[in-house]
């Protein structure tokens, strides 16, 4: 009897234990946690006791980033993009198609970007401002749009997409649309310029610190691309990241990666901020596939910097994108992760960038943990196979000269090794490449100024800075071309 009453007590006191633990884990606040905080969360998660630090952007800094190309491969070999994890080589689209495209877009689910959730909530769009206008000399049909994402599962975290639309008043038809990442819309239909904290406004649009609005042009500027777009019979829309997922760790537990999460940390292979901001461009073209002015079907994204890396996300993963303006994307984007240039993977891991990222991408930046420590050469895949899950879509990668702002520590000839890497899957789909011979170890750049752009993957480097700008001229007749649209005047 003493023993039974004994068992008894311990059982009432593990009880007790387990309830007083989820009590304790419940009282957390989660929803209010720093960056700092959920960063070490999924330290902790994953086993990792210490992250090597990423390079500093200062070159007179002792720990600055390498810019010295004998230095800049140490893990020269690239994952083979047309070869199947059993060893097998891919010679046919549909092998493509059916087993080599999902064996890479698992990889980049699991260890990269993260996974968008199977069961997403629904996206109620509604027209909240419509307005007539002017770009340039064009009449316009502006509207403002908000996509109420239902938060039923969790009403305290409200997220409302927030996308712009820009039709040509006299279009005889359904016209293409251009949809731009924290981008440029009219006046008329504007929301207040997003804000990220610590991050100032949307970069390479001419948005100075805290984003008050633009800055006048040079006077030889090039025409806004918005008005080069409606011009040439596009139209543009614009959707604000911000308003999606915020672009920090501590935002997390909030926006629609928190709503989903019921505003709990994420586990290590859920979607990080790059594939949230896609996810709300998917939803911004299901919006335009329902609106009978647009043709659905030749809608492009675009983004530069780290909406840029937004961009080539998006088109990667949502095949419904016809076309891909990637503005100086950098580490996380085209830039090859094995390269030892400028920003590192070891930036991306550490708790300024990781929010972007997979939880499982900090295992790559690892010095010290559980599992020993891990390199970039470790990762299943790079950029070149991200470029080539756009294939044979028109993909069009742009940078600026580090002279006039675009960095070298965004690593120029990095995403040119990547592009040449991913033209084997462009071929194999019956698109043309770059037309560089070169094995991706040596090629080397054109010349600035030198666009490649005869075919579906293209590359140009402009004379500008750190925006995409001086390459809309080029990009929209590009598009045209392999959109097999005519331009104006009767142009093809």
């Amino acid at each position: 009897m003493n023993r039974q009453r004994l068992r008894s007590a311990f059982s009432l006191v593990a009880a007790v234990a387990v309830v007083l633990s989820v009590s304790a884990q419940s009282a957390v606040d989660t929803k209010n946690w720093t960056a700092a905080e959920d960063h070490q969360n999924m330290m902790d998660q994953l086993g990792i006791k210490a992250l090597r630090p990423g390079p500093s952007g200062t070159e007179s800094a002792p720990n600055h980033a390498n810019y010295d190309e004998a230095t800049a491969n140490p893990f020269p070999n690239l994952p083979e993009v047309l070869t199947l994890k059993n060893g097998k080589k891919v010679t046919t689209a549909a092998k493509w198609w059916n087993q080599r495209r999902p064996e890479i877009v698992e990889d980049f689910e699991r260890e990269v970007l993260g996974r968008i959730p199977k069961a997403t909530p629904k996206v109620t769009w509604e027209v909240t401002k419509t307005a007539e206008a002017m770009v340039g000399n064009h009449p316009v049909i502006g509207k403002q749009l908000l996509g109420h994402v239902d938060n039923s599962s969790d009403p305290d975290i409200q997220v409302d997409i927030q996308m712009t639309l820009v039709l040509p008043a006299d279009a005889k038809g359904p016209v293409p649309v251009m949809m731009m990442f924290g981008g440029r819309t009219i006046p008329e239909v504007a929301f207040p310029a997003p804000v990220f904290p610590g991050r100032g406004g949307a970069p390479g649009r001419g948005a100075p610190a805290g984003g008050r609005g633009p800055v006048a042009p040079p006077a030889n500027a090039d025409l806004p691309a918005t008005e080069q777009l409606i011009a040439d019979g596009w139209g543009f829309a614009s959707i604000n990241p911000g308003s999606i997922q915020a672009d920090n760790g501590a935002g997390l537990t909030k926006g629609i990666i928190g709503l989903v999460n019921k505003g709990q940390p994420r586990k290590p292979d859920d979607w990080g901020a790059l594939r949230a901001w896609g996810w709300g461009a998917s939803r911004g073209l299901d919006y335009l596939e329902t609106n009978q002015a647009v043709n659905a079907k030749q809608v492009g994204i675009e983004g530069v910097s780290r909406f840029g890396k937004a961009a080539l996300v998006t088109m990667a993963f949502d095949t419904r994108f016809a076309v891909v303006l990637i503005g100086s994307s950098g580490e996380g984007g085209a830039k090859l992760h094995r390269r030892n240039w400028g920003e590192a993977v070891e930036n991306l891991t550490g708790s300024g960038e990781y929010h972007w990222m997979a939880g499982n991408f900090l295992k790559y930046g690892a010095s010290e943990a559980t599992f020993g420590s891990k390199t970039p050469g470790d990762l299943p895949v790079d950029a070149h196979e991200l470029l080539a899950l756009c294939a044979p879509r028109p993909t069009f990668v742009s940078y600026g000269v580090p002279e006039k702002g675009d960095a070298k520590w965004l690593d120029h000839q990095g995403s040119f090794m990547a592009a040449v890497a991913a033209e084997p899957v462009f071929r194999l789909l019956g698109a043309k490449d770059l037309s560089v011979t070169a094995d991706y170890r040596t090629a080397k750049m054109p010349p600035v100024n030198t666009g490649l752009l005869d075919g579906q993957l293209a590359w140009r480097q402009h004379d500008g800075g750190h925006t995409d700008a001086p390459n809309w001229k080029y990009f929209i007749p590009w598009a045209d071309k392999f959109l097999h649209r005519a331009r104006p005047g009767g142009r093809v």
